[in-house]
């Protein structure tokens, strides 16, 4: 052991033991009969193309030198009333590998129980081992556990001091058990963590994955940066650039690691998977591209003889006559729509249907629509929005609008598409 190894086993905790492997350093610790240890997962951000943290994991061995799943651990933990003492001691096995991983500028990323963030004496002690050490606060993200805290109040309280201090906070395991969009209000975290079973069904379930885009735009707008956890496939590191997550965690990208991330390799692997969802952004846009320009003529082609003076229900029926074309509809300059809905398809004008109360949309205001805002806003062209939930029949939509003169008024003609992607 070098006169280093010395020192730094010297000033660790009492009953922690370092070990040498492949040149790497590692504290350990006995809890009865198991050794404990950390390893670090990467977690990366998408931009930079780089490991920005690192997640501290327990590693646990038998005697005989069998793993132990860390849920045992906490489990047996729980039984014997010890979970907080098994929670602190992880804590200070994680901090004591991190301070010799060698990461200058990431964020250690720390599971704390929430019963561990509101006992005085816990919270003293991780300060404690944080200056010994001489790490500052703004280092470790402190990850709330999705766990049910009997006192919200008080954990909210003390996640408040904890930030004061300079930590951050992130919510653990959001969209799981107890982990809701409540709890962001209450603990008003920094990163919110995807659960891992949003993702794995968003893989499976194209409704799901046209939630998670939304999703992360919200926690966006409420402040929060976003995490996706459980990355292990192509597919999920796709969905992930599409949802505009911040940050990505999981096998695909790193696995757990005694040691620290491989820059060279987390940068060709994010940069590859980078350029192949351009490539299949840029090919859906080309095929949806296509797919609108029957549609868009005859639009034009509508709005042309609606400017000449033909009624609605006449200058439609091409742009009606496609075959996922829905209805037309003509607004005012203030956003409320002068007659009924113009459509041809039978089953569309069912009064049978499920959404008959929303059927008659005469008089009705849409001046909160995107459609009608960037139609008055660029008059005499053709605007076309992104895909949308229509109030009509709760079914994805597009819509097409131009704003043109009728007469002597300005009117904003619309058309909507039925738009499942193909």
């Amino acid at each position: 052991m070098t006169i280093a190894q010395q020192e730094r086993m010297a000033s660790a905790p009492h009953g922690f033991d370092v070990e040498v492997t492949s040149g790497l350093e590692r504290f350990s610790a006995q809890h009865g009969e198991l050794t404990l240890t950390s390893v670090f997962q990467p977690i990366f951000s998408l931009s930079h193309m780089r490991a920005v943290g690192y997640e501290g994991l327990l590693r646990a061995h038998d005697a005989l030198d069998r793993p132990v799943s860390p849920l045992d651990v906490f489990g047996e933990a729980a039984r014997l009333g010890d979970v907080l003492q098994v929670d602190r001691l992880a804590q200070t096995l994680h901090l004591e590998n991190f301070k010799v991983l060698g990461a200058e500028h990431e964020w250690l990323f720390l599971n704390v129980h929430p019963g561990a963030l509101t006992d005085p004496y816990l919270a003293a002690a991780l300060l404690a081992n944080l200056r010994r050490l001489d790490l500052p606060p703004r280092r470790i993200v402190l990850e709330v556990l999705e766990q049910r805290a009997d006192d919200l109040e008080r954990l909210a309280d003390a996640v408040r001091q904890f930030r004061e201090r300079g930590f951050l906070i992130a919510l653990d395991d959001f969209g799981a058990g107890h982990s809701n969009v409540e709890r962001i209000w209450q603990l008003n975290p920094d990163i919110v963590k995807l659960d891992r079973i949003m993702l794995s069904h968003a893989a499976h379930r194209a409704d799901m994955a046209a939630i998670l885009p939304g999703l992360v735009a919200l926690l966006h707008e409420a402040g929060k940066l976003v995490l996706v956890e459980g990355v292990e496939t192509e597919h999920e590191a796709q969905m992930a650039l599409a949802c505009d997550a911040d940050f990505v965690q999981g096998f695909f990208f790193g696995r757990p690691n005694p040691g620290a991330a491989d820059a060279a390799h987390a940068m060709t692997c994010i940069s590859e998977v980078t350029d192949r969802y351009r490539d299949q952004a840029e090919a859906r846009e080309r095929r949806n591209a296509s797919r609108l320009t029957p549609y868009l003529r005859a639009f034009e082609r509508a709005a042309e003889r609606l400017a000449a003076g033909e009624p609605l229900e006449e200058v439609c029926w091409n742009f009606l006559g496609l075959d996922h074309a829905a209805r037309c509809f003509l607004l005012d300059a203030k956003g409320k729509q002068a007659g009924r809905n113009v459509v041809l398809r039978v089953d569309r004008a069912a009064p049978e249907t499920r959404f008959l109360p929303l059927a008659d949309a005469q008089g009705a205001n849409w001046l909160r629509r995107p459609y009608f805002r960037a139609a008055i806003s660029a008059p005499e062209r053709v605007h076309v929005t992104r895909p949308y939930l229509s109030i009509n029949e709760a079914l994805p939509c597009v819509t097409l609008s131009v704003a043109t003169r009728v007469g002597e008024q300005t009117c904003v003609l619309c058309g909507d598409i039925d738009w499942v992607e193909e």
